[in-house]
């Protein structure tokens, strides 16, 4: 009977830290990357997004918000990788850029970058919004674009966005998510407000179940009558364009034409030394 009581008690053991290792796995591979429906302050989360100043390639679908910053790697890519597949399931993709503040005295944002962000919040230009993000940050100098810092109106439009990105952190921290970026909302089939920290990229495949949006993309399929893309050397094909010949650059008017260069004087062949003829008469001393 004692034995009975021993092994009874080393199974519940082992029954108990099997379900703490099942529980923990689920959570950490698969809870935790799952999207937050929201169920409080979705009239104030909502009135945000409509009053704020979001770019967009069009569409007409049903929308979906992309809040970061331009430095957000992940950002950069979830708008690459996912934000073609979202659009083929007929969303509308909105795209809501701020700046960050400085902190601890350190600036998080660039000049060139606060003057962009308060010219998309202004024009909600979409091209511009296009050719900022295909250039690299470094590159980026705002060339052409009033500045924000020292412009009272345009600085108080930096400041709007960095406002709406912190009341908007606070309605969905009661809702029991932490903020990280890309911020993500939208809407499900059924209508309920649904939204992600989408920083890892395990959270992408919950957005693109709830909207219907395909895992992959193929490129289009070249009919039999449409030219074929050609191909280029070095591009690792078996047959590529041959390299092809130039002609030859005239001179300039004036100048001299370059002379041809001399072909390489053939060494002479050396020849055989003649060897000694044997006479045929023997002399006699």
């Amino acid at each position: 009977m004692r034995r009975f009581f021993i092994w009874s008690a080393l199974a519940a053991v082992i029954g108990l830290i099997l379900a703490g290792v099942a529980y923990w796995a689920y959570w950490n591979y698969y809870a935790r990357f799952q999207p937050v429906t929201v169920q409080r302050n979705q009239a104030s989360i909502q009135r945000l997004l409509d009053e704020s100043s979001w770019v967009s390639a069009g569409g007409g679908g049903e929308p979906l918000y992309i809040i970061g910053y331009r430095d957000s790697a992940a950002m950069q890519r979830y708008e690459r990788e996912e934000a073609p597949k979202l659009r083929a399931a007929g969303v509308e993709v909105r795209f809501i850029l701020f700046a960050r503040p400085d902190r601890e005295g350190l600036a998080q944002s660039t000049a060139a970058e606060r003057a962009t962000i308060a010219e998309l919040w202004l024009t909600r230009d979409w091209t511009l919004y296009q050719r900022w993000t295909a250039t690299p940050v470094r590159n980026w100098t705002a060339a052409g674009i009033p500045a924000a810092d020292g412009n009272l109106a345009r600085g108080a439009v930096v400041e709007a966005g960095r406002t709406f990105v912190a009341s908007l952190s606070a309605d969905l921290r009661e809702a029991g998510l932490q903020a990280r970026y890309p911020l993500i909302i939208w809407r499900d089939r059924e209508g309920f407000m649904k939204a992600c920290a989408c920083s890892d990229s395990r959270s992408w495949v919950f957005i693109r179940d709830d909207l219907d949006a395909p895992d992959r993309i193929d490129p289009p399929a070249v009919a039999p009558g449409d030219p074929q893309p050609l191909t280029y050397p070095g591009d690792g094909s078996p047959e590529s364009l041959p390299y092809p010949t130039l002609p030859a650059i005239p001179p300039a008017d004036g100048a001299a034409p370059a002379p041809a260069p001399a072909a390489p004087a053939t060494p002479p062949v050396p020849r055989k030394a003649p060897e000694a003829k044997k006479s045929d008469e023997t002399t006699f001393f």
